[in-house]
């Protein structure tokens, strides 16, 4: 997930360099929501395993 957001990132810049208002501003919006997905899946997943470990 975290490649996804990387990709649409990359996509964004990419846009805003050609001129490309709106297609940048979804991709980054699309980027940002990936990116804090990925961020809550991480430490779900983290806290998971530490409470594994403690049993």
């Amino acid at each position: 997930m975290l490649h996804w957001a990387l990709v649409f990132f990359v996509v964004a810049i990419i846009a805003a360099v050609f001129g490309f208002g709106g297609i940048a501003s979804a991709s980054a919006g699309i980027a940002q929501i990936l990116f804090f997905v990925f961020l809550a899946l991480f430490v779900v997943t983290l806290l998971m395993r530490i409470l594994r470990r403690a049993e």
